[in-house]
């Protein structure tokens, strides 16, 4: 298997132009993410996401925090795009994604981020919260591989995207990292401010897996393709765990590769929605492993 990143052969054929040209045109009446705010954002117009016709980022930098196959030895090189199409209330990225904490950024500048990032050795770029910037990433990325960008490409979503979005990065994104958050409607309303995001992520995720696939994992142990899967264990059971990992199990892949995540903390204003306002127990995250291992999803990073 070729370990040539997807958007090179796009970069080569001229699609690569061809789809950012055509996410940069939807901006003027934009429908990025399931939203469909319809402002016109190449005028400076702002919607749910409050972000107009540039990128707001709050750093970037290697990072060792994230998934084992993502940080391998000389880490993940993430950007951190400020503000969001969510609005969790336990945010762990609060002032990034809430308040909009970051500055403006020009296509250019981007493009040296993920330059800068691979000259680091960083094994991967990480984006994290693109789906409201999709058009300025591709407009970044097409300079940076003309320069000899040449790592994978990780699409770090919350889980709330447009499958129609995802479709302008058929052959872009070699590494799809979807949060599924809720089961539940009333859920992802009350705490999210999202009362589609079940179903949303469900499609979202279908059409990541279709692009990219299982995940792969090269012989140095970092990941070059594939959907790597995040699920947030909630307190008191509000995520739905049992019935997200049964539809990964039946719809999606065994062969998941997922996250299943105990570190959830009573962030931004969670002490004002119980039972968000404590931590998860030791019980509770051993029933989701329990759960996980009944439905066969044996590929866990826990």
């Amino acid at each position: 298997m070729s370990l040539m990143p997807s958007y090179l052969k796009l970069l080569e054929n001229g699609e690569l132009e061809r789809r950012a040209e055509m996410a940069l045109d939807s901006l003027s009446s934009c429908a990025m993410c399931p939203h469909e705010c319809g402002v016109d954002r190449t005028a400076g117009e702002t919607g749910y996401c409050r972000t107009g016709n540039k990128a707001l980022i709050a750093g970037y930098g290697p990072h060792f925090g994230e998934e084992k196959p993502l940080v391998g030895s000389r880490g993940s090189g993430t950007v951190f795009f400020s503000w969001c199409n969510m609005r969790c209330v336990y945010c762990q990225n609060y002032e990034i994604s809430h308040l909009g904490t970051g500055n403006e950024v020009t296509p250019e500048f981007l493009a040296f981020c993920f330059l800068a990032l691979q000259q680091d050795g960083c094994h991967n770029i990480n984006l994290v919260t693109p789906s409201h910037v999709v058009p300025l990433i591709l407009q970044a990325l097409i300079p940076a591989a003309r320069e000899g960008l040449h790592i994978p490409i990780v699409y770090n979503t919350g889980g709330y995207d447009s499958v129609s979005t995802l479709k302008l990065l058929d052959g872009v994104i070699d590494i799809y990292m979807p949060d599924f958050k809720y089961w539940d409607a009333d859920i992802a309303k009350h705490y999210s401010n999202i009362p589609d995001y079940p179903a949303i992520a469900r499609d979202a995720i279908l059409e990541m897996h279709r692009q990219v696939g299982d995940l792969v994992i090269g012989p140095d142990g970092t990941a070059t393709r594939g959907l790597l899967l995040r699920h947030l264990v909630l307190p008191g059971g509000l995520a739905g765990t049992g019935e997200i990992l049964r539809f990964v199990a039946q719809k999606v892949s065994r062969n998941t590769y997922v996250n299943l995540m105990d570190q959830y903390r009573p962030y931004g204003r969670a002490s004002e929605f119980p039972p968000l306002d404590r931590k998860l127990t030791k019980e509770e995250f051993e029933k989701a492993l329990f759960i996980a291992k009944k439905y066969g999803i044996t590929r866990l990073n826990h």
